[in-house]
């Protein structure tokens, strides 16, 4: 079993981590303030899930392919910027608004939602990087099976990042519910989120493996 002291440092480590704003927290807020909390908390549970699936390929080394074979990270990366602008699109030529829907408009489904936010962190190989990288510090041969440890340090990354995202969910959803309360319903929403989505993928496309 890993040491309270490895467990504390641990903790620390990603609550620095989680506060710094980054793509998931974008995405988290953004799918708040256009969908409202419910789809935030969705999107939130589908990134979580997609942490453990990159825990458990750093468990069976399979997070090493990307540093061992560059066009294996090349191709999940340019993957999942075309799924991120394929998410744009779908955004942006929606018909109606997102707080306020017409019949025509497509009805996004949480379950939808949550496939969404794990396929985008799926896609993210420098999520599998960043858990390759961090891990290990606080990896202690002595303490058991190392997959059992490296689970049990994505449970509190996890658990840290559900608290911090989910204060981020609830703020949002606040102004969602100002922007649903006008009579005249604005198209912004739906706009920032699709620009979110194309940030992303930009950002992705761009990235290396540093």
């Amino acid at each position: 079993m890993l040491s309270l002291s490895t467990l504390a440092l641990f903790s620390g480590a990603c609550l620095a981590l989680t506060l710094t704003p980054g793509p998931d927290m974008l995405l988290i807020a953004s799918r708040s303030v256009s969908q409202g909390r419910a789809a935030g908390f969705a999107s939130l549970a589908g990134i979580l899930a997609g942490t453990y699936c990159h825990a458990l390929a750093a468990a069976f080394g399979l997070s090493e392919l990307f540093l061992a074979v560059p066009m294996a990270y090349d191709l999940v990366r340019f993957a999942g910027a075309a799924y991120l602008l394929y998410l744009a699109w779908k955004t942006f030529h929606a018909n109606g608004t997102i707080l306020a829907p017409t019949a025509s408009m497509h009805c996004y489904p949480l379950g939808k939602i949550f496939r969404q936010g794990l396929f985008t962190n799926l896609l993210n190989p420098k999520m599998a990087l960043f858990v390759l990288a961090l891990f290990p510090q606080f990896l202690q041969p002595h303490a058991g099976p190392i997959a059992v440890q490296i689970l049990i340090l994505a449970t509190i990354l996890n658990l840290i990042g559900f608290f911090i995202n989910g204060a981020v969910i609830l703020t949002a959803s606040k102004l969602s519910r100002r922007l649903s309360a006008n009579r005249k319903p604005s198209r912004l929403p739906q706009y920032l989120l699709g620009s979110v989505f194309t940030g992303l993928a930009v950002r992705l496309a761009l990235a290396s493996r540093r």
